[in-house]
């Protein structure tokens, strides 16, 4: 039920959603090397002279030692972060090369996915790596925050940073520096040319140089821990934007996928149609489903369920008094006893009508295993009745056991 306080105050605004949380706790990482790498990736992308070709070879030689040039991996996440947000993260349609979805419907099929994932499979979306935060972690702050007791990506990587930039390397100064020369010759050009390629490939390389020399100035310890950190951290991001953008793209088929499972298997309900499936399924685990549904559906009865194993006593306690059940109690009534002996499957009763009712009592004993020799009468009705009362349980035990396994995803 939706909440109405507050509600006339939104219908007239756009919620005006953004990852605007997310660049500012980018922009907290923006310390030494980091600030000149995260601006020299954003001119890359933005500049309108530098063709595509251009621009791509450009990130293959800077990227050359990438937990360096963290500016690449920092400016992917917010790309991808605001992708999301307007749904271009989606394909587009190609016969109109337009979106196909909106934010809210990824939000609606994320939340679909939440019902979906258990109702199926009997485990939260998260066993699948489905839950909200396989899609959308990025913009959810998965990075500033974690649901344990380790620490969160960006603060690790702060501190990383901050470690090396405090130790006043020449090589972090000299990296700053490559970084600043590739910049300003990126923004003074003026013309659409590949006149400026030689020296464009010549700054590109010496940024390339400065992160192979920074990068061997951490090669030993405390400065080591750091580095290993950035690269452990770097990864964590790269992971995380690759498993949101292969969740999100492939939504709308998961989706669909699994609701059409369910939907073949509510048709099991029809027996006719339930009997064509298992003919023309041609995987075994469909086939199978078919042709033991009716039995399995025979097997369920809502009296049966439980929740714990400990419920289960009780549940057969009460079948057994619906039943009425013991129906023998005094195991001294000999005719009472081999009476119940008579209803019991597992004996054979042949010729029973010739016998009294204490020889019944014997024979029955001697079908069932129970020793007779040296037995009074008395001990014999008294263990035949016990080992029939509770296989009245056992029934009922088995028929528990067969409900349960009825309902139980597998």
């Amino acid at each position: 039920m939706t909440v109405n306080k507050g509600l006339l105050s939104l219908v007239e605004n756009t919620p005006n959603f953004s990852n605007q949380a997310l660049e500012n706790a980018v922009s907290t990482l923006e310390l030494g090397w980091v600030i000149k790498s995260r601006s020299l990736d954003s001119l890359i992308e933005s500049n309108a002279l530098l063709t595509a070709s251009q621009k791509s070879d450009l990130k293959d030689t800077i990227n050359n030692v990438p937990h360096i040039y963290l500016g690449r991996v920092l400016g992917d996440l917010v790309r991808h972060s605001a992708s999301i947000i307007d749904a271009t993260i989606v394909p587009l349609d190609s016969t109109e090369n337009q979106p196909v979805t909106k934010f809210l419907e990824i939000l609606q099929n994320v939340q679909t996915i939440q019902g979906l994932v258990p109702e199926l499979y009997g485990v939260p979306a998260s066993d699948k790596a489905r839950s909200v935060n396989d899609h959308l972690g990025t913009i959810n702050n998965s990075f500033t925050t974690t649901e344990d007791s380790t620490e969160p990506v960006f603060t690790t990587l702060l501190n990383s940073i901050k470690f090396i930039v405090d130790a006043d390397l020449a090589t972090e100064t000299a990296l700053e520096t490559a970084y600043t020369g590739l910049i300003d010759f990126i923004n003074d050009i003026v013309a659409d040319s590949t006149d400026f390629q030689t020296t464009l490939d010549s700054l590109a390389a010496a940024v390339a140089t400065a992160h192979t020399n920074l990068n061997t100035a951490l090669a030993a310890e405390p400065l080591l821990t750091h580095k290993n950190r950035l690269i452990e951290m770097r990864e964590k991001i790269i992971v995380q934007v690759a498993l949101e953008n292969s969740n999100i793209v492939s939504m709308d088929t998961f989706i669909e996928d699994l609701s059409e499972n369910i939907s073949f298997a509510s048709l099991a309900e029809d027996p006719a149609l339930r009997v064509l499936m298992s003919k023309i399924a041609q995987n075994k685990q469909w086939q199978t489903y078919f042709e033991n549904y009716a039995d399995e559906q025979a097997n369920m009865n809502p009296i049966y369920t439980t929740d714990t194993d400990s419920d289960k006593s009780a549940v057969i306690d009460q079948v057994l008094a619906d039943s009425g059940l013991p129906d023998v109690t005094d195991a001294t009534d000999f005719d009472a006893v081999a009476r119940k002996a008579r209803k019991d499957n597992r004996i054979d009763t042949t010729g029973y009508d010739r016998l009294t009712a204490i020889q019944q009592i014997a024979d029955s004993c001697k079908q069932l295993l129970i020793t007779t020799q040296n037995r009074t009468d008395s001990s014999l009705s008294n263990t035949l009745l016990n080992n029939m009362n509770q296989n009245d349980r056992d029934k009922i035990a088995k028929q528990l056991d067969l409900n349960e396994s009825a309902n139980t995803l597998s």
